[in-house]
């Protein structure tokens, strides 16, 4: 096997993996997209609210689905939606960089959220040179149409971008959907566990598709024995 094939390569997602976005970000976000909607669409707040959690739900993401069926700019609505500092809002756990560093392996970032947000959501945390690439939602082009996670297609794409074979690839994610997908797949898993995911309170056990459940970062470091091999 290559030696570029036998590294571990740890797909990480960012929003409560990374750090903690229900504690300021979701909730800015949130109003932010609903205006934004509100603005491109010149519909009002009611109308705003109820199309972002629509295609929230259908699509993952709100910018596709007004992309798909208003013929919304993609790039240009993530702008507007994502256009603040981050700096004041972001929280995460002490001693983030330190163990990203220790853990062995390639890093990937693998998120929905746009790649500016993102970028500044690791320039902020000291995290940007510790991932090898970055994919935010506008990467996750595939036939002209944006599948963001949980797309099993997407999560193929990505590892063959990489050069990673699945079974060296694990994904850290909070979402039980999108490690779900990842499972059949063939990637490892590793749930990190944030009660400010949405559906996370009614998840008291680890499902079978997850290799391992962690409290943070750190505690993956400590405790990723079961994900060798």
């Amino acid at each position: 096997m290559p030696a570029a094939h036998a590294r571990r390569v740890w797909l990480f997602d960012l929003d409560n993996t990374l750090h903690d976005a229900s504690h300021s970000i979701f909730a800015h976000i949130d109003k932010a997209m609903t205006l934004a909607v509100r603005q491109t669409l010149g519909v009002d707040a009611e109308q705003a609210e109820a199309l972002r959690n629509k295609y929230w739900k259908r699509y993952g993401a709100t910018a596709i689905g007004l992309a798909r069926h208003h013929g919304v700019n993609l790039n240009h609505f993530l702008r507007r939606s994502h256009d603040f500092d981050v700096a004041s809002m972001v929280r995460a756990e002490r001693g983030l960089a330190k163990a990203l560093r220790a853990l062995p392996g390639r890093k990937v970032l693998l998120t929905n959220a746009p790649l500016h947000y993102a970028k500044a959501v690791l320039r902020h945390l000291d995290l940007l040179q510790h991932f090898d690439s970055l994919w935010g939602i506008e990467e996750m082009r595939m036939h002209g149409h944006i599948r963001p996670k949980p797309s099993p297609a997407l999560l193929r794409y990505v590892l063959a971008r990489e050069g990673v074979p699945a079974a060296r690839a694990v994904l850290v994610e909070d979402t039980l959907g999108n490690l779900r997908s990842a499972r059949r797949v063939g990637l490892r898993t590793v749930h990190v566990y944030h009660p400010g995911t949405p559906f996370s309170k009614v998840q008291f056990q680890r499902p079978p598709y997850v290799d391992l459940r962690v409290n943070s970062i750190r505690d993956l470091l400590l405790r990723r024995r079961p994900l060798r091999g």
